[in-house]
């Protein structure tokens, strides 16, 4: 399995994707609320640039998606190795026992020294801060889609209602065009048959009137019709976009609710290290200094955080992440024990410093 790239590297990469999607997206929703205002060139024309920088847009959003899930995903491997680490000095290693062998005061001393030199609490805090940065970034995205999604699908219902208007109006059209027709050929069947000359001659003014009007309706059909082809071919289109987008908040859901869910098991790890080894570290967590984390961290200051409802919770949230992104969902091969894991311990098992 390839090796993650840097969090750092990965989430400013993520960031100015983000910002070229707002660009885009703000472009995608004034072409569909300026449907009808270029004349100056012809239909196919504007629908094949349309067409690149729509698809291109989509394109990035599935990268982007790519991009914050890995985000997700990375953090919670990282959370492991915390975890995997803080298992490893929770007790003696064999050489710190043969050295209490002879003398407990430098067992003990060795001890102190390996867990010093492994800062796990600043390794949390810093998980903490990248989680609440990650948090920032799909939530702003999650925002930012919702009001781009609500003017483009305004736009489209639009234009759909306007194609609605135009079928109603081309089948009205060929109902008064087989009308005409018809009034015509029983006028031109009379001519010569009642009436005189002069009467004849008028049959014959009113047929051709009758023709004529059938003509300019069936110029106006046609060009009804192209106009109703022209919005079936952009609607195909903008129904794309608008689903994109749709599917992008859903994303962004299913992507927040794991990163909370896993904030929350990483907040349940810090406060083990901090009942055991350094009290007082509580204060460095607060919302203010996390704000979009915000609510899981008011429950860990509440004490309202239990590991064996986090572990159901966290089975699912990972369950419907790997529904959505199957390929950011495989358990990393270098990470060790998985922090829960439900189908074969107990979370307790799973963190045995947390046992009494």
């Amino acid at each position: 399995m390839r090796k993650p790239p840097p969090f750092d590297s990965q989430y400013e990469a993520a960031g100015g994707l983000a910002e070229k999607i707002a660009a885009d997206g703000a472009y995608c929703v004034a072409r569909i609320r300026a449907f009808d205002g270029d004349e100056t060139r012809s239909a196919d024309e504007i629908f094949l640039e349309q067409n690149d920088r729509f698809q291109a847009h989509i394109a990035d959003h599935a990268a982007l998606d790519a991009l914050l899930a890995e985000l997700v995903f990375l953090l919670d491997r990282m959370t492991a190795e915390v975890s995997a680490d803080l298992d490893r000095f929770r007790g003696l290693t064999v050489r710190e026992k043969m050295a209490g062998w002879t003398s407990r005061q430098r067992m003990w001393r060795m001890y102190t020294e390996r867990v010093r030199e492994a800062p796990v609490v600043e390794r949390l805090l810093d998980l903490l801060a990248k989680s609440d940065a990650l948090a920032g970034l799909i939530a702003g995205q999650r925002s930012s889609i919702i009001e781009c999604h609500k003017a483009a699908e305004r736009g489209l219902v639009d234009i759909v209602e306007q194609r609605r208007r135009l079928v109603d109006s081309i089948d009205i059209a060929r109902l008064k065009m087989k009308e005409l027709n018809a009034k015509a050929l029983t006028t031109q069947g009379r001519i010569g048959v009642y009436g005189n000359r002069a009467h004849w001659e008028q049959m014959e003014a009113d047929r051709r009137a009758l023709k004529a009007e059938a003509e300019r309706i069936s110029a106006e059909e046609h060009e009804m019709r192209d106009d109703s082809q022209r919005r079936e071919r952009f609607i195909g289109l903008f129904q794309a976009f608008v689903d994109s987008l749709n599917g992008r908040i859903a994303a962004c859901n299913v992507l927040l609710r794991k990163l909370m869910i896993d904030v929350e098991e990483r907040l349940i790890i810090y406060q083990a290290q901090v009942d055991t080894d350094r009290p007082g570290m509580k204060m460095r967590i607060k919302p203010e200094l996390f704000p979009d984390i915000a609510p899981p961290i008011r429950l860990f200051e509440k004490g309202m955080l239990v590991a064996q409802d986090l572990e159901r919770r966290k089975g699912r949230a990972d369950l419907e992440c790997a529904g959505r992104f199957p390929t950011y969902a495989e358990p990393p091969e270098s990470s060790g024990t998985p922090l829960i894991d439900t189908a074969r311990r107990s979370f307790r098992f799973s963190l045995p410093f947390l046992r009494s």
